[in-house]
């Protein structure tokens, strides 16, 4: 019978449960480390996409702002194209092509990546140009000449190291007018020795910027008074002097900047980044870097997913290895659990301890089997050696007894045949239709005079309708052998009675008898094998012991049932229930004896354990059937 244990203890439901446990860890773990680092990735490349975008925009942004036209910029896009890998192409307004980086033309997308004008920057692009959008790399008029440049840079060197004397350090940096300029110096520090060091003669504006100061002056003014504002004017850094709220010429400061710079500087001109291979679609490529870093944290979630399932299976697989040493070592396994290995351990050691038994037993019936065939070999032996040696004559009374030992000897091994057919599942019925009290009869027929010599009355009594279908010769060697048994265990004056009887599906044999009756502790072994309820191995009610377990087999072989009531001097009932039908159909052979439940007051699988159903002197008992 299958043992019950709760389903969460079952093996198949902790590995299910551990699986998708690990599985899921897995795939949820590999999936936010991937986001992540996808994300990550995307954005450091996006980045550096947006960076090669700026860096372009920027460089171009300088080249218009320090050249009037676009015709040298050919090896600029080329150099910008190597630097970021990217295809760029630069276009006027109306979309003539002005420089391209590639060789071959492309047809251009709808959009432009950004529109190159110095005069109208995007502050978000270039912070530098500030709210009037101007790039200040557009120095136009303002750029100095070489020789008001290396003027100014000789003086600005003398300030810088007169400064540093006094401990204010400084660095001179060329703007894109040429003009230099002291950065990193104080104001307020500086102030103290501006006259000293020459710094009020550094500002001073040279010829050129003061012509092109004018020219702005003039516009602006232009177009304050326009609008009815008074006239400004304007420093070198152009804010107005002596005003504090520089807002209200800003607008017209701007334009006229614009209008001063529009012919020094390139016209606008749009410009189109594309994909290596000049691409009208946006293309997006992980690094390898980015790509082995994805791949990385992959492998190290399926190595530790590996790992987890390893141990997992390890611990789940111990008892199972545990139970492989115990079953090489033949010895019982630990039983340590309550789930479907600890259930099998245990049924191993079931099964070992019953290996055991059956080992136990096997040995046991070998010794009984070698001391039955011992006896009457040693009398035909010891018979032939006297004869030989002329102590007895060779006469019919000495091959009388050497036959009847033989035939002892050739019943022994016919039950034995019997028996290992049965236990091989290969004894074979040939059923037919009879009268189990037509049988009854012949039976006590050919056991009367037997049982006259014993002094045991014999009779029959049958009712009902005993029609069955069964193998005769079968069910006759089944009430031989328990009427033999009968009138040899009952003493004289005693009485043997065979009961007929039935039902509606089947019918009864019963022998009883008033012998001397069986122990209740002996009734659970009646059926075993060489089992004798006396002791002693003298065989002194004759028999060999294998009588009533052939009976067993014979009667689970028609699927019927044998049971025994037996109290000590009071007799014994041995009790055969037949199905009426036959069970198996020609030729049925024997089932195993633990699929049938034989009923009564002691439903037993032994040998009664007094005889093997041939009669006194081990003549063959009427009934049994003959080899």
């Amino acid at each position: 019978m299958a043992r019950s244990f709760p389903r969460r203890r079952s093996l198949v439901v902790r590995l299910t449960a551990v699986s998708l446990l690990i599985a899921l860890a897995s795939i949820a773990a590999t999936a936010w480390l991937a986001v992540q680092t996808t994300t990550r990735a995307i954005q450091q490349e996006q980045g550096q996409a947006l960076s090669g975008d700026a860096t372009i925009y920027t460089e171009l942004l300088g080249f218009a702002a320090a050249n009037h036209t676009w015709g040298q910029v050919g090896p600029r896009l080329k150099a910008l194209s190597e630097q970021t890998g990217r295809r760029i192409v630069l276009t006027t307004l109306d979309r003539h092509v002005l420089g391209d980086s590639g060789g071959t033309p492309v047809t251009l997308p709808v959009k432009a990546t950004a529109s190159v004008d110095p005069l109208h920057v995007d502050p978000v692009l270039l912070p530098q140009a500030g709210t009037s959008g101007i790039d200040p790399r557009a120095a136009g008029p303002f750029r100095l000449t070489s020789a008001e440049r290396d003027d100014l840079a000789s003086l600005a060197t003398k300030t810088a190291a007169c400064l540093a004397s006094v401990g204010l350090p400084s660095q001179v940096r060329e703007s894109p007018s040429g003009r230099p300029q002291l950065a990193g110096l104080d104001p307020l520090s500086a102030r103290y020795f501006a006259a000293k060091c020459g710094l009020y003669e550094l500002a001073v504006p040279t010829p050129t910027e003061q012509a092109a100061l004018d020219s702005l002056n003039e516009a602006v003014n232009r177009c304050l008074r326009s609008q009815g504002a008074e006239d400004v004017k304007l420093g070198l850094d152009l804010e107005v002097l002596g005003v504090t709220d520089q807002r209200p010429t800003q607008g017209c400061l701007d334009s006229a900047r614009r209008e001063q710079l529009t012919p020094f500087v390139a016209p606008p001109a749009l410009l189109f980044t594309l994909g290596p291979g000049g691409s009208q679609l946006p293309t997006f490529t992980l690094s390898r870097e980015n790509l082995a870093r994805i791949l990385a944290v992959t492998g190290g979630v399926l190595v530790l997913a590996v790992a987890l399932t390893v141990l997992v299976a390890t611990r789940l697989s111990r008892p199972l290895r545990a139970l492989t040493e115990a079953a090489k070592q033949d010895r019982p396994a630990p039983v340590k659990s309550r789930d479907e290995v600890g259930y099998l351990a245990a049924a191993f050691n079931d099964l070992t301890a019953r290996r055991e038994r059956i080992e136990e037993l096997r040995k046991a019936m070998v010794s009984d089997i070698a001391h039955e065939l011992r006896n009457p070999l040693n009398v035909i032996r010891g018979r032939l050696e006297a004869a030989e040696d002329g102590h007895l004559p060779f006469d019919r009374a000495l091959s009388a007894s050497l036959l009847e030992e033989t035939v002892l000897l050739q019943h022994i091994v016919d039950d034995l045949q019997d028996l290992a057919a049965a236990d091989a599942g290969q004894l074979r019925l040939h059923p037919e239709p009879l009268d189990a009290a037509e049988l009854a009869g012949h039976v006590a027929v050919a056991h009367a005079d037997r049982a006259a010599a014993a002094g045991v009355g014999l009779t029959v009594e049958a009712g009902g309708d005993t029609a069955l279908t069964a193998d005769p010769v079968r069910l006759r060697q089944i009430v031989g052998n328990l009427v033999t048994n009968a009138v040899r265990h009952t003493p004289p004056g005693g009485r043997v009675t065979i009961h007929v009887s039935s039902t509606v599906d089947e019918v009864a044999l019963a022998v009883a008898d008033t012998g001397t009756g069986i122990a209740a502790e002996d009734l659970p072994h009646v059926f075993d094998r060489f089992w004798r309820a006396e002791k002693s191995r003298s065989r002194q009610t004759g028999g060999s012991g294998l009588g009533l377990a052939i009976v067993r087999h014979l009667v689970q072989a028609h699927g019927g049932t044998v049971t025994v009531e037996s109290a000590v001097d009071a007799g014994s009932t041995f009790t055969v229930r037949l199905p009426k039908a036959d069970p198996g159909g020609e030729g049925a052979g024997v089932r195993d004896p633990q699929d049938v439940q034989p009923p009564g007051t002691v439903a037993q699988e032994g040998d009664r354990g007094r005889g093997d159903g041939r009669g006194q002197g081990g003549a063959p008992a009427d009934g049994d059937r003959q080899a």
